[in-house]
């Protein structure tokens, strides 16, 4: 504890006080130059005259000192340094010097650094409270991650009274080094932990977040709280796209993508945490309350319904069955209300029967200290029940007695969440199904979208055309190239230069026709009236030249007009929707989906994705749009398999050209035949575009498809086979490889005997986060048909890399295992590994065998195992 003190109520005295006073079994040294004892133990005037060697060093010192204090850290075999002084970036530049002297010594040595301005950290368990809170904590299986140090001092206290445990409390401080992402990789594998609540304020690696979160969400949950809502923009967008994408709305997005939980506020990210980390997992929305009180019950039916839950219909049979157990005047529908007078034993009957209703996802138990209930005797019947629940119970105690607040104290003992308002209540269960939906997102298993073959570098070089030719926006005919190379269809457009042009062309295309002024300097043509609609014959095309090129010079005495393009009416009713994409200044590219035409930003109504996307993907950002829903509820249908399409392919593009900064199309003419893109816009990112030549860095927030590894192989036999990156449309090929194995192959693979692998765990298989692993398929050009598989997962530390090889029996020993080990090794240099190692059972000689002919070091680590391992650099 460096700059641990004798005086009271100091930081460093509260630190040192916490470590020696909560129990923790370890050593802990006092260092301080000014003082030869401190609190009764020995203190030393620097870190180097230490005796032992030291795991962490908590510093609590002016912001001056700790460069140096880092580096005798560092120099001194230290591996982990919590830094609680302020005083550094956010006091100005002399505090960001000091910052980089400090990423200089930890480079150098390679130190974690938590930290400056962190509360410190506390994990219960080893009783370790390395922090300067007032509050202890009792060992639970929340870790809790703050930004905040005043909300980890709050979480402490909501915990206590409550009678929650942690299994950590975490301060990240301002992230010089250790970052969330970090702390999802360790709480991820840690076995004290089952959920994971967050209060952030940004993130200092948002594509680290996402790889981590992605990882971690299929097995624990993740509640977040994001402050900062409404930060408005700085910058005017030259597109709808990018005036609809606010900060806010993309950081929803990503939150959704990850399979994490965002809540609105402090207290819901206690409760749902709380709620997620002990209850079944809610399938719907349905909701069923059991109260012996009409108002709140129906307090929270309002809730519910507004937040978008249903109340559960329940069956006839339990309506009959309530209705000859319970009293004639007691309510036998949802809310069942049981009357204040119920004594316990009918709040059991009418429960059990509540419990039994398969229309129900989760039950709510809604109390008032009235009448003949003992609120500790509703604890037991509720507990004891919940015990023989799949599906979640909340329970809402509305007093503050003591015997309410001991009946709370069993319920959260019992892992039985317990509320004193039927808003937080509801909110908690609607919470926890936001949950289950964004879980489906990393679940479910997409069809397969082909896209061909594009060009490009073709395409690129009209951007670096129209730069250099001054040009920030592209112009239509330039944009509509964009789509048509993706293979997204588009309306027939013809540009004329004048009048006799505007005829000829008119008159290929057919009546009526649309004309829209061409301009470099009009990016919104709608909004100064460039569009001309329905021109049914060849005497209007000279008046509606003349007119739009009249609109365009009286728009700007600067803008030129350089003619008129001319497209085919649209006669059929269809839908005017949006496909866009924008790059945020965080989170890199972003896609846009929604209502469109020229009222696109009054209505706002947009959803918010990333590349790349999927069918699954797309089907889901297609549905949360409100156009989509009032369609549907009007019986009125869109191609939405099409949009389906024309989104993944979008994405595609998008994720090919990060030199373009906006696209618009629209609007996207849907109806229930076909989708036709009918405009589109394309804004340049001139600085990106110039960097291109001398770097490129892919600023996604998800990992693209990494086309790079597609390559061809010809077996022994002459079998020509393709090697490529496992899609997550692969699930069903993958599953027939798997299937088509003996048992022994299956043991050699997966330890163990399968008989059928379920989708969750073929998901984690087939949808990658290609930051984190990649798996190459080898699949039969003749016949598509997946014959092999080998993957390279790496460590979160990023040196270390674990492998895998699979070969279908008929297919061994045609070389396929070797050349597959062989790109798994490219593979896994390509990603920076400096190793890579495999577990390998003794009695698998082939595998054993190919791992000695590569150089794999082959180790016997017991008799049920043995480990093959490559260093790939030094």
């Amino acid at each position: 504890m460096i700059g641990a003190s004798e005086r009271e109520g100091s930081i460093g005295s509260k630190i040192l006080r916490n470590l020696t006073t909560s129990g923790f079994a370890g050593k802990v040294f006092p260092v301080n130059p000014h003082r030869q004892t401190i609190q009764g133990l020995t203190a030393y005037s620097r870190v180097g005259q230490i005796p032992d060697r030291v795991d962490l060093a908590v510093i609590a010192t002016p912001a001056d000192t700790v460069p140096t204090i880092a580096e005798e850290c560092g120099a001194s075999g230290v591996s982990g340094v919590i830094i609680v002084s302020a005083g550094f970036k956010e006091t100005g530049e002399r505090g960001s010097d000091l910052e980089r002297q400090i990423r200089e010594h930890q480079n150098k040595y390679g130190l974690r650094i938590i930290g400056p301005r962190s509360f410190g950290i506390i994990r219960p368990k080893t009783n370790l409270f390395a922090t300067f809170a007032d509050k202890r904590a009792t060992p639970g299986k929340i870790a809790f991650i703050s930004q905040s140090a005043s909300l980890c001092a709050s979480a402490l206290d909501w915990a206590w009274n409550e009678g929650v445990g942690f299994s950590a409390v975490v301060s990240t401080g301002s992230m010089l080094d250790v970052d969330i992402g970090d702390f999802l990789d360790y709480f991820g594998v840690d076995p004290q932990t089952r959920s994971i609540m967050l209060y952030v304020e940004s993130f200092k690696n948002p594509r680290k977040f996402m790889s981590a979160a992605r990882q971690l969400t299929r097995d624990k949950p993740i509640v977040v709280v994001k402050a900062g809502r409404f930060r408005e923009s700085k910058e005017a967008a030259l597109s709808h796209s990018g005036a609809l994408a606010g900060e806010d709305v993309v950081y929803d997005a990503a939150f959704k993508r990850a399979g994490v939980v965002r809540v609105e506020g402090i207290n819901d990210l206690f409760c749902c945490t709380e709620a997620l980390t002990t209850q079944p997992n809610p399938a719907g929305t349905n909701l069923t309350i059991v109260t012996n009180a009409g108002a709140p019950a129906i307090i929270a039916a309002d809730r519910l319904i507004q937040w978008g839950g249903h109340l559960t219909q329940l069956a006839n049979k339990s309506i009959q069955t309530l209705k000859s157990a319970l009293p004639a005047y007691c309510c036998t529908t949802n809310p069942v209300d049981v009357y204040e007078e119920a004594t316990a034993s009918r709040f059991r009957t009418a429960l059990e029967v509540c419990l039994k209703d398969s229309n129900s996802d989760g039950f709510l138990v809604l109390y008032t200290p009235q009448g003949a209930t003992d609120p500790l005797a509703l604890a037991q019947i509720v507990i004891d029940l919940a015990k023989q629940s799949q599906k979640p119970i909340l329970t809402c105690l509305m007093s503050q007695d003591d015997r309410c607040r001991e009946a709370r104290r069993l319920f959260h003992q019992a892992g039985v969440p317990s509320f004193t308002s039927p808003e937080d209540a509801v909110s908690t269960f609607l919470n926890m199904h936001r949950y289950t939906r964004n879980l489906e997102l990393l679940y479910q298993t997409p069809q397969h979208v082909p896209i061909g073959e594009t060009h490009v570098t073709e395409l690129k070089g009209v951007l670096r055309r129209a730069f250099c030719e001054g040009r920030k926006v592209l112009s239509l005919p330039e944009s509509m190239q964009f789509l048509e190379e993706y293979q997204i269809p588009t309306v027939k457009t013809a540009i004329a230069r004048n009048v006799d042009e505007a005829a000829a062309l008119a008159s290929e295309v057919g009546y009526p026709i649309v004309m829209k002024a061409v301009s470099p300097q009009v990016i919104h043509k709608s909004r100064i009236n460039c569009v001309i609609l329905n021109i049914c014959s060849p005497s209007e095309i000279k008046p509606c030249f003349e007119e739009l090129a009249s609109r365009v010079r009286n728009h700007s005495g600067a803008a030129e007009f350089e003619g008129v393009a001319i497209q085919p009416m649209i006669r059929e009713n269809c839908f005017e929707l949006l496909v866009g994409a924008k790059t945020d200044a965080q989170f890199g590219p972003v896609i846009l989906f929604g209502r469109g035409g020229t009222t696109t930003e009054f209505f706002n109504d947009v959803s918010v994705g990333f590349p790349p996307l999927n069918q699954i993907l797309a089907k889901r950002l297609i549905e949360e749009t409100a156009i989509f829903k009032q369609a549907s509820t009007a019986n009125q249908i869109f191609d939405e398999k099409g949009i389906e399409e024309i989104l993944v392919k979008f994405s595609k593009l998008v994720s090919d050209f990060p030199e373009v900064a906006e696209i618009d199309v629209n609007p996207l003419m849907a109806s229930a035949k076909s989708v036709v893109a009918v405009d589109a816009r394309i804004v340049i990112d001139c600085d990106r575009l110039m960097r291109e030549v001398a770097e490129h860095r892919d600023n996604s927030l998800i990992a693209a498809y990494p086309e790079k590894y597609i390559t061809h192989r010809t077996l022994k036999n002459g079998a020509e086979v393709l090697l490529r990156p496992i899609r997550a449309e692969d699930e069903v090929s993958f599953n027939e490889l798997i299937k088509s194995l003996s048992a022994e192959s299956v043991r050699f693979r997966f330890f163990s005997m399968i008989k059928d692998m379920p989708h969750e765990r073929l998901v984690q298989y087939c949808n990658l986060d290609f930051d984190r692993q990649i798996a190459i398929v080898a699949e039969l050009r003749d016949n598509k048909k997946i014959i092999g598989a080998g993957r390279v997962i790496a460590e979160p530390d990023g040196k270390n890399g674990e492998f895998a090889i699979l070969v279908a029996d008929k297919w061994q020993r045609l070389g396929l295992g070797s050349k597959l080990l062989d790109y798994i090794i490219e593979t896994a240099k390509d990603m920076r590994l400096e190793k890579i190692s495999a577990y390998i059972l003794p009695d698998n000689y082939k595998m054993i065998g190919l791992g000695e002919k590569k150089g794999f070091k082959i180790e016997r680590l017991d008799e049920e195992t043995a480990k093959a391992s490559l260093v790939l650099r030094m």
